[in-house]
């Protein structure tokens, strides 16, 4: 019995010494799996995780397009690439072919790039290959015409998988037109939340929207994109078309960078404006950043308010007309150019004046004038006078498709800093601040006959070519003024130009209308600096033709440097130049041109413009009597000829033309007028079949380059 009992005991010892040595071994087994797994494999499992993780990223979608008027394009966004090499595909892994097209490889990248030799390429590679990265980052920011010959190289024309080249596509802002309207156009810049012209107001139609794709990580932490199938493609940002011309903003950009480099300035600004639309076809702004260099660093046309000086006049002059305290022949004493208003004295430019007429003051610019019948007209009722200021828009801030629009400082009896000095120191531009914009505004109203319409920078909004939003051309005012004080107006400005402050720049091919306006700049601090410590704001504001008015422009030159300061040294010129430029290039602005026909011989053929030796072979060869006339004086200097009777013969008369100017055409073939004028760099529309009958522009005429000549053919 206890034998029994002892040799059970003894089996349950060693069955239970089994199941416990069984279960040390097992625990065992699992630490040293655990140890092998947690620091002699863990790298491996490490990087076999990683490699099962995946997340969504981001799409960037493309920018919209931003187009000027004509369909020129003003932005764009260009896609630009990131290049990686995958050296576990099977075009680096393959050592054989590796080692076959490496040579060639390095070779053709260092003549697509041409930035380092073939052998720095091939180490690069030779290293990248031993390393094993899967998603090296090779280069940034390629083009893609890089792009398509780095896939035609050796291992790399093995395709996407094979081939090891990984690509990722992002986009640039570009503006193919440079620093042109660069202001204007603007930026947006994720750092700092930074939205500036065109691109920040209208950042929520041209950003478009985002599309996702799923990337899985690799070892290393790197993201590398899964499948094409597992993505939803952004959605393209829509197009702006703007108002602006980019001829017209070339125009009127080198005028002003001439102009403030002749006198040192410290900036100006040019606004073109379509009276009847009130659209902005050009508007630039230049910064003095030190002598010589100028740059687009602020819109100070649409963002800066400052003291007018004398172009607010005009709206002096509108009020006394438009309620009838004065008519442009009435009379005012100037009281010799010079009187005092609280304590304060007031002079014209120009002392000695006596009594002259409101058109008079007007052309010749008379504070005391001005100032004086404002004070008589509108002392005890001042909020007559400042409902002319609100019914021309300039008590509020404009409603511009532009961020940054600066706020009008127009006082009114009401307002704290009102004083004595208020009413005849704002009739003649001072204690108020206009942007120069809204000047324009006013400038344009009158022209456009007393209509104030909203000035106008972007069209529509497009997507795909369809348009999704339009801004229609909108008036704000149809009355300012009666039609009748507007025509006034209007003759008061023509006059500043033919008799008055603008009359050294008259023009003999167009008219055009206006008011120079001349502030002195208050310093911080001092106030107004006596002396040759005193600064100037110089402005001409007009609009052109002046008989029949089709744009307006505003021109403002701040702080000139040179001896010139006043708006018909500085400002005019740029104004000048601007229109100039635009007349010569607008046909629809010529007058009609009428050309005298010249008389045929019946006997003999009368030869228009035309290349001599094509002449000479024709009249030869129909056996008809040619010599040069007047002993063939120029002969030699000239290829051209025309050709009339002259004592039974054909007398060739060379003709000299000079570049730059035009010939007349009038007779000629359409191939040989053709070369003329695009060798001259001009734009030729073409009517009809036949012969030049008419040209737009007369002969003579000096010429700019890409303007437009139309010839009609009979």
């Amino acid at each position: 019995m206890s034998n029994n009992k002892s040799n059970t005991r003894k089996a349950i010892l060693y069955r239970t010494i089994v199941v416990f040595s069984g279960m040390l071994v097992f625990a065992g087994f699992v630490m040293y799996s655990l140890f092998t797994i947690q620091f002699v494999e863990g790298s491996k499992w490490r990087a076999l995780a990683d490699s099962l993780s995946t997340r969504v990223f981001a799409i960037e979608a493309v920018r919209g397009n931003i187009f000027d008027s004509k369909g020129n394009l003003l932005a764009t966004s260009m896609p630009i690439y990131d290049v990686r090499i995958d050296a576990q595909s099977p075009a680096f892994t393959d050592e054989e072919l590796f080692l076959n097209k490496i040579d060639s490889l390095a070779l053709g990248l260092s003549v697509i790039f041409n930035d380092k030799p073939a052998s720095f390429y091939k180490e690069l590679l030779v290293r990248t290959k031993k390393a094993g990265n899967r998603y090296f980052l090779f280069k940034r920011k390629i083009s893609y015409n890089q792009l398509q010959a780095m896939r035609k190289l050796p291992l790399f024309n093995k395709g996407k998988y094979k081939g090891g080249l990984m690509v990722n596509e992002r986009t640039r802002r570009e503006k193919p037109f440079g620093l042109l309207a660069e202001r204007t156009i603007g930026f947006k810049q994720e750092e700092g939340n930074v939205r500036v012209g065109l691109e920040g107001y209208f950042d929520k139609h041209l950003s478009g929207k985002s599309g996702k794709r799923v990337m899985q990580r690799i070892a290393g932490g790197t993201y590398i994109p899964i499948d094409d199938e597992l993505m939803i493609d952004a959605q393209q940002g829509r197009d702006i078309v703007t108002t602006i011309d980019i001829n017209l903003q070339d125009v009127a950009e080198q005028a002003l960078h001439t102009n403030l480099l002749e006198n040192d300035a410290d900036y100006g600004t040019a606004i073109l404006m379509e009276v009847a639309t009130g659209e902005i076809k050009a508007i630039a702004n230049l910064t003095r950043k030190s002598e010589g260099e100028y740059h687009e660093t602020y819109n100070y046309a649409v963002g800066e308010s400052v003291e007018p000086g004398s172009t607010f006049k005009l709206v002096s002059a509108m009020a006394l007309l438009q309620d009838a305290y004065m008519s442009p022949t009435d009379r005012v004493d100037t009281e010799g150019g010079q009187i005092r208003f609280c304590n304060l004295t007031m002079k014209d430019s120009h002392l000695g004046s006596g009594v002259m007429t409101l058109q008079e003051a007007f052309e010749h610019s008379s504070n005391v004038a001005f100032a004086k019948l404002m004070q008589k007209y509108y002392l005890k009722n001042p909020l007559k006078l400042y409902a002319h200021y609100q019914a021309l828009g300039i008590t509020e801030k404009l409603d511009f498709q532009l961020s940054g629009v600066g706020s009008p400082v127009v006082k009114g009896p009401k307002s704290k800093t009102w004083s004595c000095t208020s009413l005849p120191y704002m009739a003649i531009g001072y204690e108020l601040q206009l942007t120069p914009l809204q000047m324009l505004t006013v400038f344009n109203t009158i022209a456009n006959n007393g209509v104030f319409v909203k000035p106008l920078l972007v069209k529509r909004i497009e997507q795909d070519g369809k348009v999704i939003q339009e801004f229609p051309h909108t008036v704000l005012n149809a009355a300012v003024c009666s039609p009748e004080v507007a025509k006034q107006l209007q003759g008061m400005m023509e006059g500043v130009v033919l008799h008055g402050t603008a009359s050294s720049l008259k023009s003999n091919f167009y008219s055009y209308a206006g008011k120079t306006g001349t502030a002195v700049i208050a310093n911080r601090g001092s106030g107004y600096l006596a002396g040759g410590g005193k600064s100037y704001r110089a402005s001409f504001c007009g609009y052109f033709p002046a008989e029949n008015p089709k744009y307006s422009c505003m021109i403002l030159i701040s702080r000139p440097r040179k001896d010139n300061y006043y708006a018909a040294k500085v400002a005019l010129p740029v104004f000048k130049e601007i229109a100039d430029k635009v007349y010569a290039s607008a046909l629809n602005l010529h007058r009609e041109l009428k050309f005298t026909h010249k008389t045929f011989s019946k006997d003999l053929p009368y030869i228009s413009l035309a290349e001599k030796n094509d002449v000479k072979l024709v009249l030869d060869r129909i056996k008809l009597s040619s010599h040069y006339h007047n002993d063939s004086i120029h002969q030699d200097q000239t290829e051209w000829v025309n050709g009339f009777a002259q004592d039974n013969s054909v007398a060739m008369q060379p003709q000299l033309l000079k570049d730059s100017y035009m010939p007349d055409l009038r007779g000629m073939g359409l191939r040989d007028a053709m070369y003329l004028l695009e060798k001259n760099g001009l734009k030729v529309e073409i009517k009809g079949f036949g012969k030049v009958r008419t040209q737009s522009v007369s002969p003579g005429t000096k010429l700019s380059k890409k303007q437009l000549i139309q010839l009609n053919l009979g």
